[in-house]
């Protein structure tokens, strides 16, 4: 491999860990307030990260490459692997003890947007720390869309490229002019709908602290709650679940499309067929298991229904949030939430999963194949919407979908090796590898958490995290010789 890619790579770890280090003074900010000693090592742990930044990027600074396949694979990789790191060190230097395991998986699950915890005893944690996740999840969501909307696509392993995320067929033109404007304008709509949520929640009930936490993790649809109940905790307010309800379904959307939606007032671009099946199947399994719920359990139509959406959307959007145990609803509740787990929301979006688009594309190149054994002779071509899909775009969905079922099996095998259940390892291994959060059954169900896994357990599903959050592929192209060769 090209040893001039290290240092750009390097270099520009070195900027993002900076910039992270900055944030880490806003929870020490809040812990001092508040009187809480953990504002030391917030603002401990963002002088040695700065300072260890800085010094890599002076080191290191030099002209950018040439952006090509090669560089972005590693960066990406990098990037992450950053994040992860830095974000684990605040939390296991804190008051609150954990190994560096639980540390690594705790800020793996903010930065990845999954949503899974090992801390237990939240509502009585200093401000400092919940502050700290959340921000980890906010900050995620934002690195998120980038990579799906900009790195991936030209990576060719996963999202769709701008003019088919614009769903705009009888015109060239990208979304803005200048990619420039385009990342401003995203940056505007993702701050404006964080303040909106916060504020809805406000209104709703819930308390400042609260309603900023609940609300960055909303806006990333990514989990991480200020209370061991998570929505639970307001499960009697409706219009606080039917909020929440909104905002993961709107995050779950192409956020090209809210762009252009909301700027330009593009009302064609919600025709994109990913987001007519995501809101379609989020609508029938919704339905389907409220009204289960309310035959089965007794529960109120309406009640049953405003907590199965709730649920339901936050399970599609990779949300991770729960307001009720409802693997207590019944096997019918609990068989649709796992199904719910592998699917996901839109491609540019926070959300995770394997993403509708890849099952308009399955079903299209299926309908397609069967139209070919009646009419072998004719010519049939694959559609997204009144788009052609190419070969290359097709192998690459069903690798990444082959590769999503035979990871989720390596890791249960491996879960279950290290002593774990069949119903814990297979859900927690497809809850990290989607990005979902919660898992099913007592201990890592939606009433419960990650705190008695194992720390080699835990290791393998932060693991499982970032392939699933970087699209698998970008991940294993580094495991290849070929990758290393110059």
């Amino acid at each position: 491999m090209n040893g001039s890619l290290l240092r750009p790579t390097v270099y520009i770890a070195a900027l993002c860990g900076l910039y992270l280090s900055i944030a880490m003074f806003l929870p020490a900010m809040f812990d001092l307030y508040y009187g809480h000693d953990d504002w030391q090592v917030f603002a401990l742990s963002g002088l040695m990260v700065g300072g260890f930044s800085a010094a890599a990027a002076l080191a290191t600074r030099g002209p950018p490459p040439v952006f090509n396949k090669r560089f972005g694979f590693l960066l990406v990789n990098v990037l992450w692997l950053v994040f992860s790191i830095v974000g684990a060190i605040p939390l296991y230097l804190a008051e609150y003890k954990t190994t560096f395991a639980q540390a690594l998986f705790e800020s793996v699950s903010g930065i990845t947007t999954t949503g899974s915890t090992i801390i237990v005893g939240l509502d009585d944690l200093p401000p400092g720390i919940l502050l700290w996740r959340s921000l980890l999840t906010w900050l995620g969501g934002i690195g998120i869309v980038g990579l799906g909307l900009f790195i991936l696509p030209f990576l060719r392993v996963g999202g769709m490229s701008i003019f088919k995320l614009e769903s705009s067929e009888t015109s060239n033109e990208k979304p803005f002019a200048r990619l420039a404007s385009f990342t401003r304008a995203f940056l505007a709509v993702y701050v404006l709908l964080t303040i909106s949520c916060a504020v809805a929640y406000d209104f709703a009930g819930m308390s400042r602290f609260d309603a900023l936490n609940h609300a960055m993790s909303t806006i990333a649809t990514a989990g991480f709650s200020t209370h061991d109940a998570s929505f639970g905790y307001f499960k009697d307010n409706t219009a606080i679940l039917v909020i929440g309800t909104i905002f993961l379904a709107i995050c779950s959307l192409p956020f090209s499309v809210i762009i252009l939606l909301a700027v330009r007032g593009r009302l064609e671009t919600l025709r994109d067929p990913q987001i007519v099946v995501f809101l379609g199947y989020l609508v029938a399994i919704s339905v389907a298991v409220g009204v289960y719920h309310h035959l089965n359990n007794g529960v109120e139509l309406d009640d049953a229904l405003i907590h199965a959406f709730f649920n339901i959307t936050s399970i599609l959007s990779t949300g991770g949030f729960s307001s009720d145990d409802y693997t207590l609803w019944g096997p019918f509740a609990v068989l649709a939430a796992f199904f719910a787990t592998f699917m996901g929301g839109c491609s540019g979006s926070t959300a995770g999963g394997i993403k509708a688009y890849r099952f308009v594309i399955i079903f299209n190149v299926v309908r397609a194949g069967l139209a070919k054994l009646i009419y072998p002779n004719a010519v049939h071509t694959v559609r997204y919407g009144n788009l052609t899909v190419d070969a290359e775009t097709q192998r690459g969905v069903f690798l990444f979908v082959s590769l999503y079922l035979f990871l989720w099996v390596a890791g249960s095998v491996a879960m279950a090796a290290l002593g774990y259940d069949i119903l814990t390892s297979m859900s927690g291994v497809i809850t990290a590898l989607s990005n979902v959060g919660p898992g099913i059954g007592p201990i890592i169900g939606p009433v419960g958490n990650f705190s008695t896994i194992s720390d080699p357990a835990l290791y393998l599903l932060s693991l499982m995290m970032l392939l699933g959050r970087l699209e698998i592929l970008t991940v294993l192209v580094l495991l290849t010789p070929v990758f290393w060769r110059h």
